[in-house]
């Protein structure tokens, strides 16, 4: 179907009525080669805007429109506001692509509100409401963000991607001469634009996230490491580079099969993937390991800038998760040999994640107390590790803990 607006559609519902993570969307859909690029950009863009494109709609549609007509409107407004397409153009192809779909009832609806459009008389709310319509975070992490930091919530929430993080192994001068922004770890560039290339396939090169180098810097060099929710591989590869040997543990199998095919890639040798569930003791392990690596799942809404359907699934309930975080840290707390480090990081904001988990397992397991942690990257002090935010580390929120076996 030739039509701009066809694959980004696509894409898009598969993100909002299936619940599918967007690069999954993106990567399972077929969409147009020639045209990936512009389907990227827009359906980030949706994403991104998600809140303010409710609000525009919201604002002037006389009737709520379901669903497919509702997305459609979405990527028209986008194009509209913020790739600045003539009004025509957008209403156009938006009222083409409701025909193509069968939707030609609405197709009136859809060109009179396009028409009569006026971003000038958009309101947003007041407030902290404001600020997550704005920002497109959930309220409810703005006003956990605003407890904890103030008015600096909002270039906290505001804050972008800096562009593409790439880790070099070799090779690295032969990109240099790229717009780039350097970072304080020497192999570790960020990039406005990087296509991957033939270097990829060779190993030259790993796409890693600023947040992620840092956790492993905090990660003292060991013989025997456990990552024990490694997927896709990223950290255990790199901490393969100054670790003896590194058992990189994931719960799904189809996840073990990245981590393989990471460190195959990148000629980690000494990287052995299992599959495994991290909240469950296996006695195998037990007092196993000099470090072990907690990096467990979370709400992720420090990587908001790079990830932005995450606001889509995530609500103010983070209870179960919670509970799930204090679990893996506890049970993996049992493999660390007497004078090892167990390290506990996350990529969200939210102290509930952080401190809150690490104060718990800190009060019930008198053998481990908190070790100081530095970084080269920017970062917040708090009362048991390290807090990493968006404004000021490149676009990345992330946090790290380092606990040290003392009995």
């Amino acid at each position: 179907m030739t039509n701009p607006f066809y694959d980004p559609y696509r894409v898009l519902m598969r993100v909002y009525r299936d619940g599918a993570h967007l690069k999954i969307a993106l990567s399972e859909e077929p969409v147009e080669e020639m045209y990936r690029a512009r389907t990227t950009r827009t359906v980030y863009g949706v994403l991104e805007h998600d809140g303010y494109l409710s609000l525009c709609i919201d604002s002037f549609a006389e009737r709520s429109p379901k669903a497919a007509v509702r997305l459609v409107l979405k990527i028209a407004l986008y194009h509209l506001i913020y790739s600045e397409k003539p009004r025509y153009m957008v209403t156009d192809t938006a009222v083409d692509l409701l025909k193509k779909l069968g939707k030609g009832g609405t197709a009136g609806f859809a060109n009179a509100f396009l028409r009569r459009f006026d971003r000038s008389a958009v309101r947003l709310p007041a407030g902290d409401e404001g600020l997550a319509v704005e920002s497109n975070y959930p309220l409810f992490a703005v006003r956990a963000l605003r407890r904890e930091y103030g008015d600096r919530v909002r270039p906290i929430v505001l804050a972008r991607s800096e562009g593409v993080s790439v880790r070099f192994v070799r090779n690295m001068e032969a990109y240099l001469g790229r717009e780039h922004i350097d970072t304080p770890f020497e192999d570790l560039k960020i990039f406005k634009n990087f296509a991957r290339d033939e270097g990829f396939d060779r190993g030259d090169y790993t796409f890693q996230s600023v947040g992620s180098v840092a956790i492993c810097a905090a990660v003292e060099p060991c013989e025997r490491l456990l990552d024990a929710c490694a997927a896709p591989g990223g950290k255990s590869v790199l901490l393969a580079e100054r670790c003896g040997q590194v058992t990189a543990c994931e719960l799904h199998p189809h996840r073990v099969s990245l981590i393989e095919s990471y460190k195959s890639r990148m000629g980690a040798d000494n990287v052995t993937a299992v599959q495994g569930d991290s909240s469950a003791f296996r006695p195998d392990w037990e007092e196993r390991f000099d470090g072990v690596l907690c990096d467990v799942p979370c709400s992720g809404l420090g990587t908001l800038a790079e990830n932005p359907d995450i606001s889509l699934r995530r609500g103010e309930d983070l209870t179960e998760l919670i509970r799930t975080q204090g679990n893996i840290l506890a049970n993996c707390s049992r493999y660390v040999k007497a004078g090892g480090c167990l390290y506990y990081s996350t990529c969200s904001l939210l102290p509930c994640e952080n401190d809150g988990v690490v104060s718990t397992f800190v009060r019930e397991h008198p053998a481990f107390s908190a070790e100081p942690v530095t970084s080269p990257l920017d970062s917040e002090r708090t009362e048991f590790g390290i807090q990493f935010l968006p404004d000021r580390a490149f676009g990345a929120g992330f946090y790290v803990a380092k606990l040290r076996r003392t009995a």
